[in-house]
């Protein structure tokens, strides 16, 4: 939890000068600013994808993303991370099985050669939708759920320095947190937060997932691989994410603020 007496900045965290107006007055000083640097994700030598993060919790972020998006296929396959800190930000090898490394190659020649931006064509697209298992269902109360969100802002030691970056929690069914991580993109903080829970081998069926953002497909992806029963945000959900939630069995709440929130799946569990 955050320390209101820190003596050395916590990674992800620097302190840079900057110029405030109030009104006509220009004062100098200076501000915690949150880091946002260039990850390499490297497997096996083989360079696969360049993700913009917090440098903190990265050995979480390189398992979390490894896993979610479907490259490594459990724990087992991952044998060691080595962190190289480069001129243009940072690199992270991972030594991998040869499984993995084949199923990265594999992916590389499907999309290579392929034009335009972003996901785009049949064989691309297949590749958005992972195919997962329904998670098992579990009633969490309301209040439960708004506890957690009340006091994650208390969790959150880079948001409170900074005011610039997204965090993921996971809570047990009282509410209580048990596990916190942060970074400046959402999908990070994340995986950065799925990867501890899979390292620490937690059991992750007996709790939930609350985050500080929307409720993206991409979020409610995740969540179902590590097999939350509930997903809970502090904004909304698009439609996309409430379909494929309803589709594996996942409570789905958005709007969590306050006294209320917002049930987009499986109102009877909460």
């Amino acid at each position: 939890m955050i320390s209101h007496a820190m003596e050395l900045l916590p990674n992800g965290v620097c302190d840079l000068a900057v110029s405030r107006y109030h009104g006509q007055l220009l004062e100098h000083g200076s501000d915690f600013v949150a880091q946002e640097v260039p990850v390499a994700l490297v497997f096996n030598g083989i360079s696969h994808a360049v993700m913009m993060a917090t440098p903190a919790d990265l050995e979480d972020f390189a398992l979390g993303f490894g896993l979610t998006e479907g490259l490594l296929e459990s724990r087992s396959e991952l044998y060691g991370i080595e962190q190289c800190a480069v001129q243009e930000g940072i690199e992270l090898h991972l030594e991998v099985s040869s499984k993995c490394e084949s199923r990265i190659k594999e992916r590389r020649r499907t999309l290579a050669g392929r034009t335009g931006c972003g996901l785009c064509g049949t064989d691309s697209l297949s590749l958005v939708r992972q195919k997962l298992n329904p998670v098992n269902a579990l009633s969490i109360k309301v209040q439960s759920v708004l506890k957690a969100h009340l006091e994650l802002q208390d969790w959150q030691t880079l948001q409170h320095l900074t005011g610039a970056t997204h965090a993921a929690a996971w809570v047990d069914v009282s509410g209580q947190i048990l596990r916190v991580r942060e970074d400046v993109g959402r999908h990070n903080a994340l995986d950065k937060l799925i990867g501890n829970l899979i390292a620490d081998e937690l059991n992750n069926t007996e709790g939930f997932i609350c985050v500080t953002s929307r409720a993206s497909f991409e979020m409610v992806q995740k969540s179902i691989f590590i097999g939350s029963p509930l997903l809970a945000s502090v904004s909304a959900p698009t439609d996309l994410a409430i379909e494929l939630a309803r589709k594996h069995n996942l409570a789905l709440a958005g709007f969590v603020r306050g006294n209320g929130l917002v049930s987009y799946t499986f109102p009877e569990r909460f």
